[in-house]
């Protein structure tokens, strides 16, 4: 449920310049922007623009009215932002600032948005964009095909980072390649800022601080539930899986980092507890409900894992976590679980071989550049559950919901915020330079700004039970 566009899709030459800012005419490290949102044209990149901008005209206008009535202002103004979009297709860019500037004509608040161009394949244009901007935005993927050029730009330069990747090989390379770059410039290399992973990293931060603050330790246990969910697929996100599925086929090596849960945790004493992985149908008997594989858990785990290394291990070395997806209960239950075990199964080995992986990109999946209606996203949804149980089997239970499809309603203001929190909410000196985590490098200020302005809700749930 990753929200990428293939790069090559946003790709064109730009023709002139009347109105896009020259990146030859920058000086380094000017930061003439805050954030700047590259790729934006994708998919996810264009509702994470619209987001963007909706929400700093409205903030802007609510800067302008606390002022007006003497009240006191939000220390996180956003007022004075300065922002832009970027990619290689100046026409596309500036078809969507038209939009942007359209959906705003009747607001006295409306933001302004430059364009900037630039393009992976030119290491020059990426280094004139990142030396002036403080958070770059990255929905350019497959990252394994198009995102390295970024993150080395950024870790050299000292920009910070934060992207929508769901490929946890992609991240180990980065981490291995670029961790000392980024620790010496003070770039802050934010990775899976969307529905990849920020509930599952955040939730499972949220319940080990309700867990601290009931019984004062933390749970060395926590299982992750998605009760329900409503969204779609773009073909962005089918085109890194066929990414994924592609690399790993070629290389036994990636096929045993893929499996290993401590994939992203870099420390010399890396934990090597047995984690437990629900990759067939299995009955919960708990809470009386069939139990079926989570796509998604495959990242989700292994940055909650590297989360907790960050946080020096709070979690404690022992920790054990792993997600599912719940069914039902009976033998309606147990045939969903079975058929989705089946099905995640048939695609994985189908898109492993190479022929069946082009007749169904070609001939079957969503195309890159389509995804979910408006009105999908808008009635899109998620409520996931976390059961945390102590050493001395002390339980709580909480949830992490959104109001919007997770993979792009949700997700664009997730990512939105987290870029915003980056540039606003955490300084230089308190997070250093390197590779982070959205729960060990934003914690309690992303949550906030998720539950304000991102339709998130963490909560704790009184009663244990699965309801």
């Amino acid at each position: 449920m990753t929200n990428h566009t293939n790069a090559n899709n946003t790709d064109a030459h730009h023709k002139n310049k009347d109105d896009t800012t020259k990146m030859e005419e920058l000086t380094n490290n000017s930061e003439r922007h805050a954030i700047v949102l590259y790729g934006a044209t994708s998919f996810v990149g264009q509702i994470t623009a619209h987001y963007l901008a909706q929400f700093l005209s409205d903030s802007k206008s609510q800067d302008n009215s606390d002022s007006t009535n003497d009240k006191p202002q939000n220390n996180a103004s956003h007022k004075n932002i300065t922002w832009a979009i970027a990619g290689r297709d100046e026409d596309k860019l500036k078809k969507l600032q038209a939009e942007i500037n359209a959906a705003q004509k009747d607001n006295d608040t409306n933001t302004s948005v430059d364009i900037l161009i630039a393009n992976s394949d030119d290491a020059a244009s990426l280094d004139a964009m990142t030396k002036q901007t403080k958070v770059i935005i990255s929905t350019v993927g497959p990252y394994l095909k198009y995102g390295e050029p970024l993150i080395k730009s950024c870790a050299e330069n000292g920009t910070d980072y934060v992207d929508l990747t769901g490929e946890a090989i992609f991240i180990k390379d980065m981490l291995d390649k670029y961790q000392d770059a980024a620790q010496k410039s003070g770039a802050r290399i934010i990775n899976s800022c969307g529905f990849d992973s920020i509930p599952s990293d955040l939730g499972v931060y949220f319940t080990q601080q309700q867990a601290e603050a009931q019984f004062n330790k933390a749970c060395e246990v926590i299982n992750m539930r998605v009760k329900a969910a409503k969204g779609g697929l773009s073909g962005g996100t089918i085109a890194s899986m066929a990414t994924i599925f592609e690399d790993v086929a070629q290389d036994k090596e990636r096929r045993r980092q893929l499996a290993n849960p401590y994939l992203l945790n870099d420390d010399i004493n890396v934990p090597n507890v047995r984690q437990d992985n629900v990759s067939k149908p299995e009955y919960d008997t708990k809470h009386e409900r069939w139990l079926a594989p989570f796509v998604m858990a495959i990242i989700n785990t292994r940055i909650v894992h590297r989360s907790n290394q960050l946080l020096d291990y709070e979690y404690g070395r022992d920790f054990k976590y792993d997600e599912a997806m719940w069914m039902k209960d009976g033998v309606k239950g147990q045939l969903m679980s079975y058929g989705l075990s089946i099905g995640l199964l048939g695609f994985a080995t189908a898109m492993t071989f190479k022929p069946s992986r082009e007749f169904l990109s070609k001939h079957v999946l969503t195309k890159s550049g389509d995804g979910p209606s408006k009105s999908e996203q808008d009635n899109g949804f998620f409520d996931i559950r976390f059961f945390g149980k102590t050493s001395e089997n002390e339980t709580i239970t909480t949830k992490v919901t959104g109001d919007k499809d997770p993979g792009y309603g949700s997700t664009s203001s997730m990512l939105a915020q987290s870029a915003l929190c980056l540039a606003q909410d955490i300084a230089k000196d308190d997070i250093k330079g390197g590779f982070w985590t959205p729960a060990s490098a934003m914690g309690d200020k992303l949550l906030t700004r998720l539950e304000t302005h991102a339709g998130i809700c963490f909560e704790v749930i009184k009663d244990n039970s699965s309801n």
